[in-house]
């Protein structure tokens, strides 16, 4: 019985010896550093450390304290202050417990942060589920609201 033998010529989809339509590596693209998240893997109510790239975008203009808005939960700005702490390291300390409390952050949350310039992080909440929590106020006047004041925005579900 003869055998044929095949050679075979590469691995993969496609034929041919074509340039490739392979998109650039990694390190060529840009890096979006306005955007960012962070998983609640310890107490929600703690200072939470931002990405060290986030940190290093904004050097140079350290801002003392943040203002979170939490995507569709009207005009509100929590007030949080920040901490460097020398080491490239940026936490949302003082501020934040109130923001996680009223927008019921626990255990194992995703948090979907977006700078939106003067100082503004946009926050949109996913819960235990990797779904994402959609927040309402019944206040008209929430972006008057005192600090020491925590009105929760409402979950409807």
């Amino acid at each position: 019985m003869a055998s044929t033998s095949r050679t075979r010529t590469g691995r993969g989809r496609g034929r041919g010896s074509g340039s490739s339509s392979l998109p650039p590596p990694p390190s060529t693209l840009p890096l979006i550093i306005e955007e960012f998240f962070i998983v609640v893997y310890e107490d929600p109510l703690v200072k939470k450390e931002l990405p060290k790239k986030f940190a290093d975008y904004l050097d140079g203009q350290e801002p003392a304290k943040v203002y979170l808005r939490a995507a569709d939960c009207g005009p509100r700005l929590w007030t949080v202050e920040v901490l460097f702490d020398g080491q490239g390291r940026m936490y949302l300390d003082k501020g934040w417990e109130k923001f996680a409390i009223a927008h019921g952050v626990d255990f194992g949350w995703f948090l979907h942060f977006k700078y939106e310039g003067d100082d503004v992080l946009t926050v949109k909440v996913f819960d235990g589920t990797m779904c994402r929590r959609y927040y309402y106020s019944d206040d008209e006047d929430s972006d008057d609201e005192s600090d020491d004041d925590v009105k929760p925005c409402i979950h409807p579900l």
